[in-house]
């Protein structure tokens, strides 16, 4: 009897592993392009439900999702068709065509406020001490005021004249308020303490160029705060070009890497948003990179990626780019969750020699300010 119960139990607990890692193997959004065509594997008393219509033309049909307009909305994952165990927004895009770029270009990011990002002693005491301000910490607002940059915090600061001020800062999303009395230095200037951050810059490669819209995407990743490891919150930044100053070739375990310069460049374009998935904006003068609109192909859909030899372009040398060959080894025809569709294999030998294989283009630089 005491075996029939352990096997029992052990048949519920595989049971309960199955359930959890398919619920858990759904991504919390996915991204379609018109028409294309996403099957979810779900087991047994698992199923999808539309609990906010993208469109008239959605279609469900076993665990199949489609669409044919451009919207968004959410699809629920339930449990006997009853109990919601998990929610996936649903963004439909459309077709597109695209002329592939691989330029070298320069990034500027401006922050939306100033981020915090450590925090120092001013005059042996701790202003901010008892504020509940931390590391990562935005602030956007102080006495009323708007922060944009560092100069608007020093310019409140001093302009206190060491009474209470107020600060209005972003954490998670959520505003806060709290208050700092400033702390007068030797130099009879005003400060609380805090090391903050406008700006970064650097460089990276510009992946694609869309003419209809005149817009852009980059990096193919996210700008990373160095100190609070966090996601960029910018509020606006410049695209400028860039002249490569060395190529330092990967190795087994080391990626590789581009440096770059963008002091005394001229500005091409604009920033709008930073996203894990890379930096978005428009480009005023796509002339500058050599962008030709009659490259323009049609972005593919997952299911036409397909394995075997293919092409990346990229700018290595005197801004000229260069198609390199390459080997797609592996298609993820369902991975929604970070829209990494491919595994590929550098083959050409020119690029191999060159770089050494994959290499970053990701020379960062920070400004930070201790107020």
């Amino acid at each position: 009897m005491k075996n029939v119960k352990i096997y029992f139990l052990l048949v519920f607990l595989i049971i309960i592993l199955i359930y959890v890692t398919n619920i858990t193997s759904f991504p919390e959004r996915i991204i379609l392009f018109d028409g294309e065509e996403i099957n979810f594997n779900t087991v047994a008393f698992l199923n999808l439900e539309m609990q906010e219509k993208i469109s008239d033309e959605v279609v469900q049909t076993s665990g199949t999702i489609q669409n044919e307009e451009v919207n968004t909305g959410k699809i629920s994952l339930n449990l006997f068709g009853k109990i919601p165990v998990k929610e996936v927004s649903v963004s439909v895009i459309p077709k597109t065509k695209v002329v592939p770029v691989g330029s070298n270009i320069g990034l500027k990011l401006y922050t939306n406020g100033v981020l915090v990002v450590g925090m120092t002693e001013i005059e042996s005491q701790k202003p901010y001490e008892k504020s509940g301000i931390e590391e990562g910490d935005m602030i956007v607002q102080v006495n009323e005021n708007e922060i944009t940059c560092t100069a608007d915090l020093i310019q409140v600061v001093n302009n206190s004249g060491g009474e209470n001020i107020n600060l209005r800062y972003i954490r998670d999303g959520i505003l806060h308020e709290t208050s700092i009395l400033p702390v007068e230095t030797a130099d009879n200037e005003y400060k609380i303490g805090l090391w903050v951050r406008d700006a970064a810059a650097g460089v990276g490669t510009l992946t694609y160029y869309e003419p209809s819209t005149k817009g852009f995407a980059a990096l193919g990743h996210g700008i990373l705060d160095v100190d609070t490891d966090e996601l960029v919150s910018i509020a606006n930044g410049e695209v400028v070009t860039t002249d490569i100053i060395s190529i330092q070739k990967g190795e087994p375990g080391i990626p590789g890497e581009i440096k770059g310069s963008i002091a005394n460049q001229s500005k091409i374009g604009d920033i709008y948003k930073n996203t894990y998935l890379g930096i978005y904006g428009t480009l005023d003068n796509p002339g500058v990179l050599n962008i030709n609109n009659s490259e323009a192909i049609d972005v593919a859909l997952r299911d036409e990626i397909q394995t075997g030899k293919a092409y990346i372009i990229c700018s290595l040398e005197n801004n000229v780019r260069e198609k390199y060959e390459i080997e797609i080894e592996r298609v993820y025809k369902n991975n929604n969750e970070n829209n990494k569709s491919m595994v590929i294999k550098v083959t050409d030998q020119d690029l191999i020699e060159k770089t050494g294989g994959i290499i970053q283009r990701n020379e960062w630089f920070t400004y930070n300010s201790k107020w």
